[in-house]
């Protein structure tokens, strides 16, 4: 089920996390974090919204990291029942695509309760403070890819955020698969 993500909440601090990544290492919020800003996004292995646009999140995290902005995925889904998920998987994945952020396990799902996460993809774009700055979407993609010549609406406003610790007034919301929770 296709969910879109809330409007942005300007100025909300990110909270920290301390998680396990597909490299073998535990991340932190601090950790991640670049001199410029950060983006935490909230992807997994099998969303079709995710798949037809991780070719641009890898050029786009590459190039943002160039640039002083720290850069991290997490994956929250339940990976029991959605097995394509598993941390075995998202390590595979990591690999595959030659992720150039640390790709995190959520397993508890606790991080994605705190951000508020509700749908893969779903990207978090905060100035050097850790103050939220962007919530909005990666481009005009949806299950299928954009046009290549379409808008790199996220890339931009982190830019703008570098730059000023600010980020764009109007933003798209985001649209992808909803979190998979776990049952109560």
């Amino acid at each position: 089920m296709a969910v879109s993500t809330p409007v942005c909440d300007f100025g909300w601090q990110a909270p920290a996390f301390s998680l396990p990544g597909t490299d073998g290492k535990v991340w932190s919020l601090k950790d991640v974090a670049g001199r410029r800003g950060t983006l935490i996004m909230f992807i997994c292995n099998h969303c079709p919204y995710v798949l037809a646009v991780i070719d641009r999140i890898v050029r786009d995290a590459g190039a943002l990291q160039a640039e002083g902005i720290g850069v991290a995925a997490i994956c929250a889904n339940d990976a029991a029942e959605y097995p394509a998920d598993s941390f075995e998987n998202m390590a595979k994945m990591a690999r595959e695509w030659r992720l150039p952020f640390p790709y995190l396990h959520d397993e508890s799902q606790s991080v994605a309760k705190a951000y508020g996460a509700s749908c893969t993809p779903d990207f978090f774009g905060f100035n050097d403070r850790l103050r939220l700055q962007y919530r909005g979407r990666l481009d005009g993609s949806g299950r299928n890819p954009a046009p290549s010549d379409a808008r790199r609406e996220l890339y931009e406003a982190m830019r703008l955020v570098a730059e000023t610790g600010h980020g764009p007034a109007d933003q798209v919301p985001s649209m992808g698969c909803s979190i998979k929770w776990k049952s109560a």
